[in-house]
């Protein structure tokens, strides 16, 4: 988690300093795209005040009300973040450049919107860099693809993908500005911002429905509950082993119930030793199941008291 707050600062410390820039550059050139690419930075600029917000809320310890704890605060927050990102920033970009097109205004000045995007790549750059060395350190030597796909912090993927948008937006604003300016047609610029805006709804999109399946529920991946299954097998007086039920609680935080038929004869004293062996095997290999519960189908035989 100190690794997603430090790229939630990195991106803070950069959105800032590029909203406040954009924002005089678009009043001074008029620029439809800057204007959007400000509206943009600034919305980012907050969703990572949200993010923070999400993981400290995450951290509250266990209450009666809630004792599995508070981790799904952070799903919660991301999914504000997600309809924020589709909301301001895809939809007031997306309005502003129709705007733009119904009423286009010339250009006065595209240079400083030039000079501007260039520090803004330079910044958002830096920002992407520090979250995708944090991410990839998390991932621990899989697959870029594969450990995204797996990743249940919604902190760090949510920051490399505002970042990789707004890094795609800004080469959409220069070439919208470029081609405004090159062919003297104000409306051009304003159809940047439109598909500056349509980029940011897909990101949301994808972000959203993240979020939605770890709200309402998302278990661990079939795989390892194959392996939980596998490494219950293993224990001699195990018969069967049934649905291995499991949730995301956390980022990094799993419940999972795991139902055991013992073979008929099993003694209870037997039985305890075969689910301490697996308690221990499972949560050495997964180490994120930090809630583990064993059950037994058939209750296993008390052992015979001497007369």
């Amino acid at each position: 988690m100190a690794g997603s707050k430090i790229a939630i600062y990195g991106a803070i410390a950069a959105n800032v300093a590029i909203a406040a820039t954009k924002f005089v550059v678009a009043g001074i050139t008029g620029s439809s795209a800057m204007l959007s690419e400000g509206i943009h930075s600034a919305v980012d600029t907050f969703n990572g005040v949200l993010l923070l917000v999400g993981i400290r809320l995450s951290q509250r310890p266990a209450t009666a009300e809630h004792p599995f704890g508070h981790g799904k605060e952070l799903y919660f927050w991301s999914l504000i973040v997600a309809v924020l990102i589709f909301g301001l920033g895809g939809g007031v970009s997306f309005y502003e450049g129709i705007q733009h097109i119904r009423r286009p205004e010339p250009m006065r000045d595209p240079t400083w919107n030039y000079v501007v995007l260039g520090l803004a790549a330079l910044f958002e750059g830096t920002s992407f860099a520090i979250a995708l060395r944090e991410f990839r350190r998390e991932a621990r030597g899989r697959p870029f693809w594969q450990a995204l796909d797996q990743s249940k912090d919604p902190t760090t993927y949510t920051v490399l993908a505002e970042d990789s948008a707004a890094l795609a937006g800004l080469g959409v604003a220069a070439l919208g500005i470029w081609a405004s300016h090159r062919f003297d047609m104000p409306a051009l610029d304003g159809a940047a911002s439109v598909v500056i805006g349509l980029l940011l709804a897909g990101v949301a999109v994808l972000l959203i429905s993240q979020a939605r399946g770890l709200l309402i529920g998302e278990g661990i991946r079939p795989e390892t509950a194959r392996a939980i299954r596998s490494l219950a097998m293993q224990q001699p007086s195990v018969q069967d082993v049934g649905r291995v039920l499991s949730m995301y609680i956390g980022a990094n935080e799993v419940l999972a119930i795991v139902d055991v038929n013992f073979k008929d004869g099993t003694a209870t004293g037997e039985a305890a030793d075969a689910i301490a062996a697996i308690e221990q095997q499972v949560r050495a290999r997964f180490p994120m199941i930090r809630r583990l519960f064993i059950e037994a189908s058939e209750a296993p035989l008390e052992p015979a008291v001497p007369a």
